[in-house]
């Protein structure tokens, strides 16, 4: 189950209260950071604008892929262990705005995680240390230690150790 903190909204759409939970200065400001990250090669440099410029928790010896959109309005949220992969234009939201509330949570992704292409994480989740999430995946609840999972909806496919992966290098 997703841990998240909700906040009901009267009148229009949560969408339109954005300007009342975070700064338009800090949104955009934090755009033209994530943007830098996003087609950054050089994977210290990157991982330096998330910690230093973003706010972010990032271990050490972690790898975002190119085009990894982590979230724009808080990025702080998110919390990455060490030596772990997130893989190409993987999306890490810490936050979801519906009509009737709008929704914040933490982002919790382990040490040596796996993460595949093209992967949506939701906000309050946790991705369990040795987690490996198959590439296209929708991350809607949370990932044990070592398990295997993969798809929409998100279901177990094995234990890492199961599915071979645990060899790969």
């Amino acid at each position: 189950m997703r841990k998240l903190e909700r906040y009901p909204v009267e009148e229009q759409n949560a969408l339109w209260h954005i300007y009342r939970t975070v700064s338009p200065f800090k949104g955009v400001r934090n755009f033209v950071w994530v943007q830098l990250a996003r087609y950054c090669p050089i994977l210290p440099l990157k991982n330096w604008i998330y910690k230093s410029r973003l706010r972010m928790e990032v271990g050490d010896h972690t790898a975002f892929a190119l085009m990894v959109m982590v979230d724009v309005f808080f990025p702080e949220r998110i919390h990455v262990g060490t030596n772990s992969v997130i893989g190409y234009n993987t999306t890490i939201l810490a936050h979801e705005y519906l009509i009737h509330e709008y929704r914040l949570g933490d982002v919790w992704i382990g040490d040596n995680v796996l993460i595949g292409a093209n992967t949506t994480i939701l906000p309050g989740v946790t991705i369990g240390d040795g987690a490996v999430v198959a590439a296209g995946s929708v991350v809607h609840k949370n990932v044990a230690a070592g398990a295997f999972v993969g798809g929409n909806p998100l279901r177990e496919l094995g234990s890492q150790r199961e599915s071979g992966s645990s060899t790969l290098h």
